[in-house]
């Protein structure tokens, strides 16, 4: 099979069956089926493939008008009829598709049965899957159809144009694959660590480490009645827990915002209000002021004084001064 370049372009024998579509009974009628095959040559030469000037694809298109005439109908309406009727249930191993559909041809058409021929229907299997991809995407809410696209590996200009979404979001959508991917890697690795041990090990292994009750079912294969009933056991050392670090967090908070006045000692009173005054001299906004007096280590008790009462605030700084 010869061509006039090498630009890419549709195998011959796609062309020539594509060409067989539209004959009507009359183009195949023993006095003008000779000129019907005279004037396809001349229709694919302009495809690129040399055929009225070629002698291989001139047979080529001859034996393939034969098979045409002898099982009766376009070899690709049988095709195509048989692609259509595919699933993605069908198309999820591309191969077994095109080995169904080649198989379920090659009586009628024993020329498929070819390596080359098979090749070029996995093409149009392939695409068909991404036809049938595309279709499910586009009927699923939020970002899940284009988390299916991802997933099947659609390339991203692919998905970018079906779905009519931009870079942006396609590049958001892919970071929280990424990020769930990772959190599924770590729980992989946190499961590896009690390998061996019993479901309820397993479970609280995975609470004291943050992991979702979904990844938990998921990744680690145990049931969401496992997971409750070892919350049920551990809920007074969750509710301690729980306790504890809301008393660390008012600790913390506590220890942030500094003593209230009545427990400051004069001589540091007398520096926190005149380090506050300078603030407000630098800025009168509020926020400005907070944050300032924070990175200052001013107890919040002098700021709010400050802000809300500033008189108050000559009357503290007299009573300090004794």
């Amino acid at each position: 099979m010869t061509t006039n370049d090498a630009v890419e372009r549709k195998p011959f024998w796609l062309l020539i069956e594509e060409s067989f579509l539209d004959l009507s009974s009359q183009d195949l009628s023993g006095e003008n089926l000779e000129k019907t095959i005279q004037r396809i040559a001349l229709e694919l030469d302009d495809t690129g493939y040399n055929v009225t000037k070629c002698g291989g694809n001139l047979l080529e298109l001859r034996f393939a008008m034969k098979d045409r005439c002898s099982v009766g109908r376009p070899l690709m309406k049988d095709l195509d009829d048989a692609v259509s009727a595919l699933t993605l249930d069908d198309v999820a191993n591309t191969l077994a598709a095109t080995a169904k559909v080649v198989g379920g041809l090659g009586d009628a058409w024993p020329k498929l049965l070819g390596a080359a021929y098979r090749a070029d229907v996995l093409e149009i299997v392939e695409a068909k899957k991404l036809e049938l991809l595309i279709a499910k995407a586009k009927g699923m809410p939020d970002d899940k159809g284009i988390r299916l696209l991802v997933e099947e590996d659609v390339a991203p200009e692919e998905i970018i144009k079906s779905l009519g979404i931009t870079e942006e979001k396609l590049a958001q959508v892919n970071a929280e694959i990424e990020k769930e991917r990772a959190e599924i890697k770590r729980v992989e690795g946190l499961l590896k660590e009690v390998e061996g041990e019993s479901d309820e090990e397993k479970v609280k292994n995975l609470f004291a480490n943050d992991v979702a009750d979904q990844l938990i079912v998921e990744v680690g294969g145990i049931s969401q009645a496992a997971i409750d009933a070892v919350r049920k056991a551990m809920e007074e050392e969750l509710k301690e827990k729980q306790r504890a670090a809301e008393e660390a967090a008012a600790r913390k908070k506590a220890e942030a915002e500094g003593p209230p006045i009545e427990e400051i000692e004069p001589d540091d009173l007398l520096e926190y209000i005149e380090g506050i005054r300078e603030i407000m001299e630098f800025s009168d906004v509020e926020k400005d002021i907070r944050t300032m007096a924070e990175q200052s280590a001013i107890p919040k008790s002098v700021v709010d004084v400050a802000i809300s009462d500033p008189d108050r605030l000559d009357k503290l700084e007299e009573e300090a001064e004794g």
